[in-house]
């Protein structure tokens, strides 16, 4: 195949540079990579939306602690974005069970920031509950994307 060939389909040789309108090689991984950064951010919104509504029903409206509200709205949040990040996001359907506890284990790093982050600025500082969960949510959300690509659907 001449190199001129080659560089269309998407391979080099170690010399070539691209060329304006070619198509550098990698470029399939990194479309793979950004397509899952996006299905995996729109999951973790479904996801955060189904934590924080859950955080306020059982905060506001069941009367449950702060902390145990924090804890089951995340475990709610968690599990439904496994399930959701397995099937669409990372494709993996092997080891389910340590997927999820891996996944489940990055999801505990969230409770623990959220739960410091409630108990300095909520019980500390007096600050809203339900604003402190709310703020806590994208920090999170950043923090445990890294892992969980790197580790529980590595």
């Amino acid at each position: 195949m001449a190199t001129e060939d080659m560089v269309q389909a998407g391979t080099r040789t170690g010399t070539d540079a691209p060329a304006g309108g070619d198509i550098p090689q990698g470029t399939g991984t990194r479309t793979r990579d950004l397509r899952q950064l996006i299905t995996y951010a729109l999951v973790g919104a479904g996801g955060v939306l189904l934590d924080l509504g859950a955080f306020l029903l059982l905060y506001n409206v069941v009367g449950l602690h702060e902390q145990v509200a924090n804890v089951l709205s995340t475990s709610l949040g968690i599990t439904n974005n496994f399930v959701l990040n397995a099937l669409f996001t990372f494709g993996k359907r092997d080891r389910l069970l340590l997927r999820y506890l891996r996944f489940y284990a990055v999801g505990l790093t969230g409770i623990a920031l959220t739960f410091v982050l409630l108990a300095v600025f909520s019980r500390g500082l007096g600050i809203d509950p339900n604003l402190v969960k709310a703020g806590s949510l994208p920090l999170v959300l950043v923090f445990q994307f890294a892992l969980n690509r790197k580790w529980s659907f590595a």
